[in-house]
């Protein structure tokens, strides 16, 4: 009887220490949850156990029910933000924190692979490589496959080297791609026909995938490019992501209202048809498209050579001048500010109107273009260019499809001159378009920060607050002011933090 007693009570008492013992890895009390849903907000309590959450309570969850406690009083609770284009594909090894994209609350990032194309080949083990706090997602560049098979070359690929163009395509779906990815503004991919993104786009969708560019023209060229997109998702049978979809170019200014009725017309059809831009009216790319594309065929000697033939000099300097004008800066040369001048550093930071001004030349268009084509001669530049109306860039905030990239890189703070894209995009739609302009409701720009976007990358264990779902979770200050972060964050005062446990990461962010 004596044994039986003594275990009797040893139950009782290991019943009232496991009664004590924490439910869950972290609680996070008392925060304003908006579940990514579109839905309206709601108080509760979060109870996260093994990178899950176990539960959301309404009602709140009991005291010191979580081996960690965070307080989120006055503060949003979200899923974590998804940014569907960033440029870290093959420099994410020296920056694996991508600490300007954390701090925006990105805990997934899509390398889209449109400016050069660059895949990290083979795709599978380079992932399997990476060891970064973001989650990251890979497409297949069409302009990687490219110039794997013709090099620069301005030139359509005749049947046998169409299938290796496909083989390489398979192979990186494969690999593990979310579908295929083309810079049709850029070089070589701007040498490719339509037909031709096409049939390989065939081959991204036999995977289930999807079909992401950066359009051939986003100035004059903008409407036929926007039936471009939509005609290659239609004949290839896969959805259409635009990215960073914009009206460039003082002329083109208020062309937004005709791009987002062709994309409302495509999917009254049945094409699966969507869209992305940055909260911004500059843009930020290289001298490169400054050039018509045919004066880049064959690289930087082909270029010199027709610069050196008076009669092609010519031709092209007539028709520089024209894009100048019409595309981006005018004969305002203010609105090129050089990010990097690989040339010169000294300028790095300044503008072009700057360079003229310090060489005596006039503001124009024609001066514009004779520097270009030196510099482009010495190495070329980056550039932030000025060429969006703001009218236009809050109709396409507006549609219902319309999410959300920086289109950044991944940057320490204090690093060189770039667009305020890389460390800003997430909280400036926030803070201008939400809280300032109301110009969107916090529940719609949450839900098209992750949900929407979650969905559109067939990610669907992420972008909802709901029980049982991975717990990428970031809490912030919707008012913009600093908050105090939790323990295991650095302690310097920031105004939001995340918690992934997809990606194993802990951070903090400015909210500027």
């Amino acid at each position: 009887m004596a044994v039986d007693g003594a275990r009797g009570g040893g139950s009782a008492i290991t019943a009232r220490i496991e009664a004590q013992s924490p439910r869950f890895d972290v609680v996070i009390r008392n925060g304003t949850v908006v579940d990514g849903s579109g839905g309206p907000r709601y108080s509760a309590d979060l109870g996260v156990t093994g990178g899950r959450i176990v539960s959301i309570a309404r009602s709140g969850l009991p005291p010191r029910s979580g081996r960690t406690e965070l307080d989120a009083k006055g503060l949003v609770v979200s899923p974590g933000f998804i940014d569907h284009h960033a440029h870290i594909s093959t420099n994410i090894h020296e920056r694996p924190l991508a600490e300007n994209f954390l701090f925006q609350g990105i805990i997934t990032t899509i390398v889209a692979s449109l400016h050069s194309g660059d895949v990290p080949w083979p795709l599978a083990g380079y992932m399997d490589s990476l060891r970064t706090a973001p989650n990251i997602g890979f497409f297949c560049g069409h302009s990687w496959v490219r110039k794997e098979v013709l090099g620069l070359a301005n030139r359509a690929p005749p049947p046998p080297e169409l299938d290796r163009m496909r083989g390489l395509t398979d192979q990186c779906m494969r690999d593990g791609a979310l579908g295929l990815s083309t810079g049709l503004l850029y070089v070589p991919a701007n040498y490719a026909k339509t037909e031709e993104v096409i049939e390989l786009a065939k081959v991204a969708a036999r995977h289930g995938g999807i079909y992401v560019t950066h359009m051939r023209d986003e100035a004059r060229g903008l409407l036929a490019s926007v039936r471009e997109a939509i005609r290659i998702g239609e004949e290839a049978g896969l959805p259409v992501q635009i990215n960073h979809h914009k009206a460039a170019g003082a002329g083109q200014f208020g062309w937004s209202t005709t791009t987002l009725a062709l994309i409302d017309s495509a999917r009254a059809r049945g094409v699966d048809v969507t869209h992305d831009l940055y909260p911004y009216a500059a843009g930020s790319t290289g001298s490169g498209v400054l050039f018509p594309q045919w004066a880049l065929a064959g690289g930087p000697d082909s270029l010199r050579a027709r610069v050196d033939n008076p009669t092609v000099r010519r031709r092209l300097e007539a028709e520089m001048i024209e894009r100048m004008r019409l595309d981006w800066a005018g004969d305002d040369l203010a609105r090129i500010q050089f990010r990097e001048l690989y040339s010169d550093h000294r300028y790095d930071g300044k503008t072009l109107a700057d360079m003229a001004r310090d060489r005596g030349l006039p503001i124009s268009a024609v001066t514009g273009v004779q520097l270009a084509i030196e510099l482009q001669l010495k190495g070329g530049f980056s550039a932030i260019y000025h060429m969006m109306d703001e009218r236009d860039v809050v109709a396409i905030m507006k549609h219902p499809l319309a999410m959300f990239e920086t289109d950044g890189d991944p940057i320490g703070y204090g690093q060189g001159f770039p667009h305020p894209r890389s460390y800003g995009a997430f909280p400036r739609v926030l803070a201008r378009y939400v809280r300032e302009q109301k110009v969107l409701t916090l529940e719609d720009a949450i839900r098209r920060m992750t949900s929407l976007s979650a969905a559109q990358i067939g990610q669907s264990d992420l972008g909802l607050l709901q029980e049982g779902r991975t717990a990428d979770i970031v809490v912030f200050d919707p008012s913009g002011s600093p908050i105090s972060p939790p323990t295991r964050i650095p302690t310097d005062s920031r105004s939001g933090w995340c918690i992934s446990w997809s990606t194993g990461s802990w951070c903090s962010g400015t909210g500027r």
